[in-house]
């Protein structure tokens, strides 16, 4: 079980240094259903649609193994 943990955790922190290159390459986070605005001087990105169609992919690749 530990294991397991280990290896998710090691995935969502490679997931998230390589994600902001990867997804400025793809487009992604300019979907309609992304929202991002400015507020007294800082951005905010809120990727809705973006993290759907990742997790559907996700689903759809651990469906096919």
């Amino acid at each position: 079980m530990l294991k397991w943990i280990v290896v998710v955790m090691l995935i969502v922190v490679l997931t998230g240094l390589i994600q902001p290159g990867t997804a400025q390459r793809l487009r992604l986070g300019h979907l309609p259903g992304d929202v991002a605005f400015r507020f007294r001087g800082k951005a905010y990105h809120f990727p809705f649609t973006t993290t759907v169609l990742l997790s559907l992919l996700a689903w759809l690749i651990l469906r096919a193994i």
